[in-house]
């Protein structure tokens, strides 16, 4: 469903300092990039005495990298909605315990009880959002559809997401399937579109593709809303599109790994991010859609109001959720989007 992102770095945030520092219980935490306010993790350390270690990382796969072999260090992670059956089915998390979670209730009444985890019990939604086509006016008429990013219109001024189901997804979307679709057949159908799109993009990016096409330098992109409005917010001549064809949503959740040692904090940590107050400040920062709806009333309006990050219901009945694919058809998709980034 901000960017979402490929360097990892490490934030110390806090100002307790010295031997002090060294004393105090400390909580890991990894998540996408711009997904916290500028003063969410200092406030939670000032309030509970709990030092976070935080990272970021930038795509789904490059986070279960990192903690598939069970012994990663990292306590929360921030799987997207379609990652969460794998992992669970992989043994890599650990569920929630609801008695320590008291926040629960202010999730949107569409997150109470999600599809992809119907009694919350491996992950919290956290952030949610779609994917379609950020266009700079300056190029012209805003293209409308999937299929325009198929001609050579944008040809060497064009990216796509460096991830396998948002491109696959939106080659399935112009063929008129659903972004789900997990025959053999379809994926490879989607591959030869993904094939043929190839030689007009100039790279597939995450969140790197922000600077450029503030700078000029892209014209169009295949991308996240969050990242969308981000760059919206530096250049306002920027425009988002839903594609017609349809287009897909995400949801981002917290989790915790099964090899954590600290159940305790990372509840702790993840009932002060349900609370109204600490998520209107992380989504008034961020720029982002927030699963909380008791954090909407605290969001100014200026925020609630973009289509970017909160679409009208008409356009987001053309939305479709990301749903987990079965592990065989899973192999099936890493193996083509190998072949279509040695192509």
């Amino acid at each position: 469903m901000i960017s979402r992102r490929k360097t990892l770095f490490f934030l110390g945030l806090t100002g307790v300092a010295g031997c002090s520092r060294a004393n105090r219980l400390r909580l890991n935490v990894f998540n996408w990039s711009n997904y916290v306010g500028e003063n969410t993790l200092p406030a939670f350390e000032a309030e509970t005495g709990i030092r976070v270690r935080y990272a970021i990382y930038e795509s789904n796969e490059e986070m279960l990298a990192r903690v598939m072999t069970g012994n990663s260090g990292w306590d929360v992670v921030f799987p997207s909605n379609y990652f969460i059956g794998p992992m669970r089915e992989m043994e890599l998390l650990a569920p929630l315990d609801h008695s320590r979670l008291g926040q629960l209730g202010n999730l949107d009444s569409i997150f109470q009880k999600p599809e992809w985890d119907r009694n919350l019990h491996w992950s919290m939604p956290y952030m949610w959002g779609s994917s379609g086509i950020l266009f700079n006016t300056k190029s012209g008429p805003s293209p409308r559809t999937w299929a325009e990013l198929w001609t050579s219109r944008f040809q060497g001024r064009m990216t796509m997401l460096d991830d396998p189901a948002e491109v696959f997804g939106a080659a399935l979307k112009k063929l008129g399937r659903s972004l789900n679709a997990s025959s053999e057949r379809d994926l490879r159908a989607a591959l030869q579109e993904a094939l043929r799109q190839k030689p007009l993009l100039r790279a597939y990016l995450n969140a790197e593709v922000r600077d450029q096409i503030v700078a000029g330098d892209i014209a169009a992109c295949q991308t996240w809303a969050t990242t969308a409005q981000q760059a919206i917010d530096a250049a306002p001549h920027l425009h988002y599109v839903y594609p017609l064809e349809g287009y897909a949503l995400y949801a981002d959740c917290a989790a915790l790994l099964r090899e954590s040692r600290r159940a305790d904090l990372a509840h702790q940590f993840l009932d002060y991010l349900l609370r109204a107050d600490v998520a209107a400040g992380i989504v008034t920062y961020s720029r982002t859609a927030t699963a909380n709806a008791a954090a909407r009333t605290r969001i100014p309006a200026a925020i609630s109001s973009l289509k970017t990050l909160y679409p009208d219901s008409e356009t987001l009945a053309r939305g479709e959720w990301f749903a987990p694919l079965a592990a065989q058809a899973q192999r099936l998709r890493d193996r083509l989007w190998t072949e279509l980034k040695s192509a």
